[in-house]
């Protein structure tokens, strides 16, 4: 399939599931936000892990509020995403509460470019990740800016994709750099992936 057929798909693909995300009911969705937390606890990764890497959720997305909040109760080490300015890079901070945020890029809220919270040692670490849409192999339909891709390509840690059951699909396309998520958490179910080396 040529490179421009891939993109439009892709965009049509990503109105699809804001359009599934934007019309579920908020009582269907504050259970799906509390089950996936919950879940995210119980998980073997979560527990073995020192630090936490976090998306700070937008209103479109799997509610990470919670668990930024869960995480840092249990001792976590808890480290959330701020875009680098003019580029497609993203770096990762520490936090302390969800009071260090503020609203950056796209209006996410986002951490205070600190030298001192910066994060250097991704080792012990599990990394929860944002999508429009996971499918079966773990690969991801992401916003398409390419932050998370770009992370991810050196990320050795756990890698856990958070999704509603709704958006999870058989199969998404995908590149052949890509990697895939070795979880998939969603209210209903935890999803073993294979894992693209």
């Amino acid at each position: 399939m040529p490179i421009e057929d891939i993109r439009k798909l892709k965009m049509r693909l990503r109105a699809q599931f804001r359009a599934i995300r934007e019309t579920m009911e908020p009582s269907v969705r504050e259970e799906a936000d509390r089950r996936i937390a919950e879940i995210v606890r119980k998980l073997w990764q979560y527990r073995i892990s020192r630090q936490i890497l976090v998306y700070v959720s937008t209103p479109i997305e799997v509610d990470t509020h919670r668990i930024i909040t869960q995480a840092l109760a249990d001792g976590k080490r808890v480290a959330v995403p701020r875009c680098v300015p003019d580029t497609r890079n993203m770096e990762f901070y520490y936090i302390e509460s969800m009071d260090d945020l503020s609203p950056g890029s796209f209006g996410v809220l986002e951490p205070q470019a600190d030298p001192e919270r910066l994060v250097s040692d991704f080792s012990h670490t599990m990394c929860l990740i944002p999508a429009f849409s996971y499918d079966y192999s773990g690969y991801r339909l992401g916003y398409g800016k390419g932050y998370y891709d770009r992370f991810l390509s050196g990320f050795e840690g756990h890698m856990v994709g958070l999704c509603y059951s709704s958006c999870v699909r058989r199969c998404l396309p995908h590149g052949r750099f890509d990697r895939s998520v070795q979880l998939l958490v969603t209210e209903h179910y935890i999803r073993r992936t294979k894992r693209r080396q």
